[in-house]
């Protein structure tokens, strides 16, 4: 497989570009802990692996050239956001304290992480434009799609947990009743954005 460390860059700019994803980690992280953040991470990470194999499969090709399908998906996609976006801002403050559990468990943080990326039609998109510029069809093509989904997927645990780490000297601060209201409107309103901006985008 040729450029694979091409790909590795553009993975991890990829990765670290803002996105839903980011966001849920960051908000998990500011809320939970990292600890709490663990099982959202995973979900998405998954929810990437499984989104990359429906890209090679003939219900990527469906969403590329099927518009009513695109249409379908992006607006399960967008409304789960917005689902978000409403929930956390009417979310009240949430009082952190030392050692304390996650209100979430890390299966319902699991689930939301893999829906949020499950919903998401433009990763679809992306893997099926991308992937095929690294693979060498003269040789094992699942072996190479196995090695570029496996990347993927791991880079997002590993930027996600350092997103995490970052957010967690804040956690505190924005735990407080007034950090609470802004980091639940912000992340809230931010959700929403992606909702419409999903809702609104063609392919």
């Amino acid at each position: 497989m040729e450029n694979y460390l091409i790909f590795v860059l553009i993975a991890i700019i990829t990765v670290l570009s803002p996105g839903p994803g980011v966001v849920l980690t960051l908000t998990n992280t500011i809320r939970y802990g990292v600890k709490g953040a663990v099982g959202g991470i995973l979900g998405i990470a998954f929810g990437t692996f499984i989104v990359a194999g429906i890209s090679a499969t003939s219900l990527g090709l469906l969403l590329v050239s099927s518009s009513i399908a695109f249409t379908v998906m992006k607006y399960i996609g967008a409304t789960y956001l917005i689902y978000l976006g409403i929930k956390l801002w009417r979310s009240q403050p949430v009082k952190i304290e030392l050692n304390d559990e996650p209100s979430k468990s890390r299966k319902l943080q699991f689930v939301e992480g893999l829906a949020l990326q499950l919903t998401n039609p433009k990763a679809i998109f992306f893997f099926m434009s991308v992937f095929p510029q690294f693979i060498n069809f003269n040789q094992g093509y699942t072996t190479q799609f196995l090695l570029l989904v496996i990347t993927y997927s791991l880079l997002v645990v590993v930027i996600h947990l350092l997103y995490s780490f970052l957010a967690k000297s804040a956690r505190f601060w924005f735990a407080s009743n007034k950090g609470g209201r802004i980091v639940n409107r912000f992340s809230g309103g931010i959700f929403m954005c992606f909702g419409v901006g999903l809702a609104t985008a063609s392919k």
